[in-house]
């Protein structure tokens, strides 16, 4: 996969460094010289000096090969430009775009961007991690509003089907976890005690999730 990275600080450059070591052809665009120096001398993609809308930097850099095109400067201005530019005049088929404002999150979804809001999802994990201590966030989608939990079964839950502790639209089963032995969940299976469940949940039916399992977690 072709990707290029907009934006060479702390994220951008992680996200290059894994994706070389995956074997990708990643370049990398910066307009400042010595953001280079974050990336490893036996970094083996391309680092490109310019602004990331720049179009013949972005030619230079193969765009019109890109699988991908990720903005992630500083900027919420630069980042959506740039990836506009991408999506719109180079029909790069994935442009991800990292937005501070939440609320400008919201108005590039709706015309069709790709963005990760940080600021939405760091307060969305912040306030799942204090009003639901007791549940184990595995992973968080989009901007926080579905996570995937992890939890041990109470003991008097065992014996009840597993369709019991689903909710349409909000919570689902996906795995079960017995005996060290994982399998995906059936409609069928009936819960026994030491079970672990991963469980998909919209971010507003945690508490819902919390009450079927509360009797056993002290809360």
């Amino acid at each position: 996969m072709k990707v290029i990275i907009m934006g060479c600080g702390r994220v951008g450059a992680e996200l290059a460094q894994d994706l070389c070591a995956e074997h990708h052809d990643v370049t990398v665009i910066d307009r400042t010289p010595n953001a280079a120096e974050r990336l490893p001398a036996t970094f083996p993609g391309r680092f490109l000096l310019g602004n990331g809308y720049n179009q013949r930097l972005l030619e230079d850099a193969g765009i019109t090969q890109a699988d991908g095109f990720i903005a992630v400067t500083s900027g919420d201005n630069t980042n959506i430009v740039g990836a506009r530019i991408a999506k719109e005049d180079y029909r790069v088929p994935l442009v991800v775009a990292r937005i501070y404002d939440p609320r400008r999150a919201d108005i590039y979804r709706d015309l069709g961007m790709t963005t990760v809001a940080s600021v939405r999802w760091t307060v969305n994990r912040i306030h799942q991690l204090l009003t639901h201590r007791n549940l184990t966030t595995e992973m968080s989608f989009g901007n926080g509003e579905t996570v995937l939990v992890r939890q041990q079964l109470p003991a008097w839950l065992a014996g009840r089907p597993l369709n019991d502790l689903e909710v349409d639209g909000e919570i689902r089963v996906i795995d079960v976890t017995r005996a060290g032995r994982s399998s995906l969940a059936s409609r069928n299976t009936v819960i026994e005690a030491g079970d672990e469940i991963t469980f998909a949940v919209a971010a507003t039916a945690l508490d819902r999730l919390r009450d079927f399992l509360g009797k056993e977690l002290g809360t």
